[in-house]
Parts: structure tokens; C-alpha cells; sequence
């Protein structure tokens, strides 16, 4: 059977902070593991999980934690990028609960942690490009979001899968509405291909820690070849389907923002070029650092045969 190797951001893209380790790396004594090479093709008994999937060498240098952090948007908090890490105060992660169903043998509703206990937890290094024309390079911990599926047994007829925000308004002072507010639950879905991909991911932890309420607490999608928007946070439900999901963003302005929502250089958002991203955590008061986007966000080899016969310009 063949290695799916993870692509790792090169170093000379990736923002320059001081070295980063890992709580979870110096618990289990791993800081002398080489770092993951091209091959990926040796195995480390660190937490478990072969080094071909951890995806985090030791060696590479994530975005400041700070910035990670404290540059977010998660409307349900409020517009300003900094409005989740200051209104998020009162949001409790936990009791938490999942529930998949829909088109399924196994519908079932997890508690977080026992999700946890029961996928596991690998370490992936992820570009994150958001259609504001900005970038990340971001450490999630987490598992595949195909293993949940193949857990619940998809049936023939599934082909696309839902995702279901929590709402809470009282502790999350966005979803209270005003001018730009969206329609609450947050929405988000995929094809069931694209979410069986090895590359999609559902994070539970960032920086090696819990991730906080306002990267997405407890739980969380990340589809890195994808804008985004695409990344549903604080995930309550987990839906298969056989029709198309509706989409947050796409129902606030369907001519910005399109289902597939994948990072493609050529299309433009209409009010503003994709053609480069400013990268946060570089460049200085005076000047932004930039650098020119990639196709599918740099994840092209592993997932543009998923788009092999369609118009990316009309399917945008």
C-alpha cells in the first residue's frame, strides 16, 4: 500500500518565529526526533502516531502564536479580527457533543472527548489562505474527518456532507444580529469526496494545546487547499446528504462566495485581486509582506484531480 505523503510548507514561505516545541512534543520526549524528510517513510511510536502523519517537524516555524490567536474571523464573536480573541470569555467548550447522521448506517452523537479518545490525535503543519487575500502557516492537532465518516458507514447514496455551527447568543455576542450579520446556525458543507480526502482534517487543538474558543473550540474544520470560510468552527452536527448543503457565505453573497471556495489565483473575488496574499506575522508598520498565492493553496498534486472535469471559473 502506497504512503500518502502530507505536503509541508517550505521554510522560506513559512512566517520566522523562534523555535516552537510543542507542550504534547516535550511531554513525550520526542525533541530528538529527526525532522520529517521528503520520504516521510520512517516511523516514530511518539503518541502513536507514524511520523509519515505527524506533519509537524520540529524544525519548521509556524506564525507567531500571538497572531494565530489574536487575528481571527469568527463572526459569531463579532467582525473585527480581534473581536473573538477579546468577546470570547464566556464560551463554554465544554459539555460538548457531535452528532453525525443523515444518510448513515451508524448515526451516532459523540461526546468531544470521548471523540478524542477514540480518533486520536495527529499533528499537521497547514497553510490557511482566507479569500481576505491574507495567509497562515498554522500547527493543528487533530484527526481526519474520513475516519468519523467511515465510523458512521456512509450509504450508497450520500454525496455531500453538512456541517452545523453551535448557537449560543448569549455567549457569543455576534449571533445578538445587526448590520453584518449572517444567518445563524453557521452552515458549511462538502462532496462527500473532497471530505473523505486525506487532506481534511477536523482540529481539536492548536499550538499543541485545546483550541481555544476563538480558533473554533472544541472542534473544528480544516480544508487546506480551500478558502477559509470553508473552515467551520465550534462544529454541533454532522450531516450526509444527498443534495447539495447550503452555505453561510454563499447565502449572504452568493456572486463572492461559491460553494467549492477553492484558492485559485486566477479568479478574482470581485471587489479585490487574488493573484497574492499579505503574509501575517511578517513585514512591518510600514510595509506588508506578500507573496504570490498558489493554486489550491500549494495542494495541488494531492487534490486537483478531485476537480479534474470542472470549470473553476463558473464552479468557483
Amino acid at each position: 500500500m502506497s504512503v500518502f505523503r502530507y505536503p509541508l510548507p517550505l521554510g522560506s514561505e513559512i512566517t520566522p518565529r523562534r523555535l516552537f516545541l510543542s507542550r504534547r512534543a516535550v511531554m513525550a520526549g520526542t525533541a530528538g526526533l529527526a525532522a520529517l524528510g521528503a520520504e516521510g517513510a520512517r516511523a516514530s511510536t511518539a503518541q502513536g502516531v507514524p511520523e509519515t502523519q505527524r506533519c509537524w517537524p520540529a524544525v519548521e516555524k509556524p506564525t507567531p502564536k500571538q497572531d494565530v490567536l489574536n487575528y481571527n474571523n469568527f463572526y459569531e464573536f463579532g467582525t473585527d479580527k480581534s473581536d473573538p480573541a477579546e468577546l470570547s470569555g464566556s464560551f463554554k467548550p465544554r459539555p460538548w457533543s457531535v452528532q453525525v447522521d443523515g444518510l448513515v448506517d451508524h448515526p451516532q452523537t459523540w461526546d468531544i472527548d470521548a471523540l478524542v479518545k477514540q480518533f486520536g490525535q495527529q499533528e499537521r503543519l497547514y497553510r490557511m489562505r482566507c479569500v481576505e487575500a491574507w495567509s497562515m502557516v498554522i500547527p493543528w492537532s487533530g484527526f481526519e474527518l474520513a475516519a468519523l465518516l467511515r465510523a458512521a458507514s456512509p450509504q450508497q447514496a450520500a454525496r455531500y456532507v453538512a456541517f452545523t455551527s453551535v448557537v449560543r447568543p448569549s455567549e457569543m455576542p455576534g449571533q445578538a444580529g445587526g448590520l453584518f450579520s449572517l444567518k445563524w446556525p453557521y452552515v458549511e458543507g462538502l462532496r462527500l469526496d473532497e471530505a473523505m480526502h486525506p487532506l481534511t482534517f477536523l482540529a481539536t487543538g492548536v499550538y499543541g494545546e485545546d483550541l481555544p474558543a476563538q480558533s473554533g473550540a472544541p472542534i473544528r474544520l480544516v480544508v487546506p487547499w480551500k478558502y477559509g470560510f470553508k473552515g467551520i468552527k465550534s462544529i454541533t452536527r454532522i450531516t450526509l446528504t444527498d443534495k447539495k448543503p447550503p452555505t453561510s457565505w454563499n447565502q449572504m453573497a452568493p456572486e463572492e462566495y461559491g460553494f467549492y471556495a477553492n484558492v485559485n489565483p486566477e479568479v478574482d473575488h470581485p471587489r479585490w485581486s487574488q493573484a497574492s496574499e499579505q503574509i501575517i506575522g511578517e513585514g512591518s508598520v510600514f510595509r506588508t509582506a506578500r507573496k504570490p498565492t498558489q493554486m489550491f493553496n500549494g495542494y495541488a498534486e494531492q487534490v486537483a484531480g478531485l476537480y479534474k472535469n470542472m470549470n473553476l471559473r463558473k464552479e468557483f
